[in-house]
């Protein structure tokens, strides 16, 4: 299953195919938990006629959730949620997701500029042949000015490397990130909505159309119409009958503005999938597939329009044998490496990325630290890899707490809050990635913008996308050690890319592999669905339970019994400190369907604030790709201020139905790095089509004392955690560290 990205949760398919075994089979872990839920309300007969009639009644309000406002969300590859992009806060307060994305700009220039170090063509995209060479060459044209290109960002002349200090240069704390880019100017906006008047495209898009392309909005969708599929939800369909409306005859499918805008718009959807390139032949069949008459030509527009850039991994130049050596028998030729399509943006993400890495290996100085072998690994190398489960958290922050002893300015940085939270609880103190990067948290930064510090740590190194991370390696100056942990067995970022499986793989820096393993049944579960099988576990405290059910109906029913009433009694976990799993979105028992069924039932009200009420519970998407989770405080004029964890967030009212959802049920991807007293998995029959062996695993691993899974899928859960492995990514950060840092034997 394709875990794609998106803004508040990519996830899997939200109408997920239903499953064609239909026969009912008890699942094989089910007899554990029931010997487990004598005692417990879960393990009641469903059969019963209240029990039925209650599930009618949430089946129809699960009916009445999927409203029109989220069906364009539903437009992924493979059932990708991205969220539209919102409009810029008209409010000047500083927020998360401004200085979140003023950062980004800030690293993209600054990687434009390292770009525009290198000599001659990009080193990856070498020793063409045919049509890959004469794309190549159009690239190049482009990069050595002949062409020129709307999506390359202007930088100022690059500066000279910094050399590695011998001392710690003064700190200055970091000015606040300038917010992001001013809302579009009224005129602009209402120029944009006539335009798309004209071409019969609704007007609410006209802020998004405007802060998507620009003051001159209005004129770029008259030159090129195609350019509205630059705004998050709009479909080729849709965009070729507002072309048509606003051309006229002058408009056909071969028309190279709609090629050039497609040939993106499926590298925008692929990097919602993960990717951040797509093989040629992929983004030639997707062409076709919108009735391009010659994808081949297509393609070539759209790199000779810069819009596009293109990639081949060079090939090892084999020896020629000596004269006097008998020739070696023939061995079968490998294939060629594949010619890639990508976005500047990610293309220049991974190249910075692979440079920094490279940097921090080369200039950290070889020292002898003495203690455990993370820590011996740390002393001498300036990148480490430290990979486990749950329970191996505790050696990454013992070794920050070590390195402060020695004297070393050391940090922990997570993915989510509530781990950051988590840690606080223990006496470790840590930030998340996020704050660290918009300088809300963590140390100053000097006057080149270098974090102050000498070891960097950071946990849940899975949930880094491309971008993250080279913001991230960009900020560490020359001899600050980095150590990347976390768990290879959990899904992947949910952004484009795929860091710490690549790095990784690379194998040019030192691993080191926990021996800790998670404690109690719920460690030996997830243990055993890491491995690949999906074991019966002895659960005597109600660790773990299994609640079969027959229908979507009935599995929203015994969640929110769960949530309300079983958990509370049974485990002794209130519903504020238990959360909800489920596939998808969509569907009869996805997070829209569920989030209903609770809110009705634990916090019911009118919603009158945007549909939400002070008291529910939501998730909030600051930046695409994160989530926050949090309860809704009140709402005033600005919009909606929400408490999570220990600090107040504003969501300005033209971002609440684009970046907030109730939160009761979440997508395992939203709840990555997150972990809660109780977990409630919902695994209707639907759902069955969007399991696989990551999904599986990181949904489990979410719980700390309590798992209860409501079981409709038969024996695909097995299934899913046996052969359901997750497709790749196409990355390219792999080789690019290979050829930087690989050692000759290797």
């Amino acid at each position: 299953m394709t875990e794609p990205a998106g803004e508040t949760a990519p996830e899997a398919p939200e109408d997920v195919e239903p499953t064609e075994d239909d026969t009912p089979q008890e699942p094989a872990e089910a007899e554990t938990a029931e010997e487990a839920e004598g005692a417990e309300e879960p393990q009641e007969p469903a059969e019963t006629a209240d029990a039925e009639a209650e599930a009618d009644e949430a089946d129809t309000e699960v009916t009445d959730a999927a409203d029109e406002a989220d069906a364009d969300q539903e437009a992924g590859a493979t059932g990708s949620e991205a969220a539209d992009t919102p409009e810029a806060p008209k409010t000047p307060e500083l927020n998360d997701a401004q200085a979140e994305l003023a950062a980004q700009r800030e690293l993209r220039a600054r990687i434009e500029a390292r770009k525009a170090e290198k000599e001659g063509p990009l080193a990856s995209g070498a020793k063409l042949s045919g049509t890959a060479a004469d794309l190549l060459a159009a690239v190049r044209a482009v990069e050595g000015g002949a062409g020129s290109g709307t999506t390359f960002f202007e930088a100022p002349a690059p500066a000279p490397r910094r050399p590695a200090p011998e001392t710690a240069p003064a700190m200055t704390v970091r000015p606040p990130v300038p917010a992001q880019a001013p809302s579009p100017a009224p005129g602009t906006t209402a120029a944009v909505r006539e335009v798309l008047a004209r071409g019969g495209a609704p007007e609410a898009l006209a802020g998004q159309v405007a802060a998507a392309l620009g003051e001159a909005a209005a004129q770029v969708l008259l030159d090129d119409p195609w350019q509205l599929l630059s705004v998050s939800g709009v479909r080729p369909e849709q965009a070729d009958g507002f072309a048509r409306a606003l051309l006229g005859a002058a408009c056909g499918p071969d028309d190279p503005r709609r090629t050039v805008a497609l040939t993106v718009w499926l590298l925008e959807r692929a990097a919602l999938q993960g990717h951040t390139a797509l093989e040629i032949g992929a983004v030639r069949a997707g062409l076709a597939g919108h009735s391009v008459p010659d994808p081949e030509a297509a393609v070539e527009e759209a790199v000779s329009a810069a819009a596009v850039l293109v990639f081949q991994e060079e090939e090892t130049p084999q020896e020629e044998p000596e004269e006097d050596e008998e020739p070696e028998e023939a061995v079968a030729e490998e294939p060629a490496s594949p010619v890639l399509l990508g976005l500047d943006r990610y293309a220049m993400a991974e190249e910075s990325l692979a440079d920094g890495l490279a940097r921090l290996v080369r200039t950290a100085t070889a020292d002898s630290w003495e203690g455990s072998e993370l820590e011996r690994a740390a002393g001498t190398h300036g990148l480490v890899l430290h990979t486990g489960g749950e329970a191996s958290r505790v050696e990454p922050v013992a070794l920050a707490a070590a390195a402060r002893e020695r004297g070393l300015r050391a940090l922990v940085a997570v993915h989510a809050d509530a781990g950051r939270q988590a840690l606080g609880a223990a006496g470790a103190e840590a930030v998340t990635v996020t704050a660290l990067l918009s300088g809300s948290a963590g140390p100053g930064r000097d006057e080149e913008g270098s974090l102050a510090l000498d070891l960097l740590v950071v946990l849940d190194a899975p949930q880094l996308d491309v971008e993250a991370a080279a913001m991230l390696v960009e900020s560490l100056p020359d001899g600050c050690r980095l150590v990347l942990s976390g768990d290879p067995e959990v899904l992947g970022a949910p952004g484009a890319g795929r860091v710490f499986t690549d790095v990784l793989a690379a194998r040019v820096c030192p691993r080191i592999a926990s021996r800790l393993p998670d404690p109690g049944p719920l460690g030996e579960l997830v243990s055993g669905v890491g491995a690949g099988e999906l074991n019966q576990v002895e659960a005597p405290g109600k660790e773990i339970v299994i609640v079969p059910v027959r229908d979507a109906g009935e599995a929203v029913h015994r969640t929110v019994q769960l949530v309300a009433d079983s958990v509370p009694r049974a485990i002794g976990v209130p519903p504020e400190q238990t959360q909800v799993v489920t596939v998808g979105h969509g569907g009869s028992a996805g997070t829209r369907a569920l989030n209903v069924a609770l809110k009705q039932r634990l916090n019911p009200g009118p919603g009158r604030f945007g549909g939400y009420d002070p008291g529910d519970r939501v998730a909030f998407a600051p930046a695409p790709g994160r989530t926050v989770t949090g309860t809704v405080l009140s709402a005033d004029a600005e919009g909606l201020r929400l408490r999570c964890g220990d600090e107040e967030l504003l969501v300005p009212k033209e971002r609440v139905e684009s970046a907030l959802r109730h939160g009761w049920a979440l997508t395992a991807h939203q709840a990555a790095g997150a972990r809660w007293p109780a977990v409630v998995v919902v695994l209707p029959g639907d759902a069955a089509g969007g399991l696989s062996r990551p999904w599986v695993y990181t949904a489990f691993g979410r719980a700390e004392r309590h798992l209860s899974v409501v079981h409709g899928v038969d024996q695909a859960l097995a299934r899913a955690v046996a052969e359901g492995v997750a497709p790749e990514r196409t990355t390219r950060l792999r080789p690019l560290l290979e050829a930087l840092l690989a050692t000759p034997e290797e």
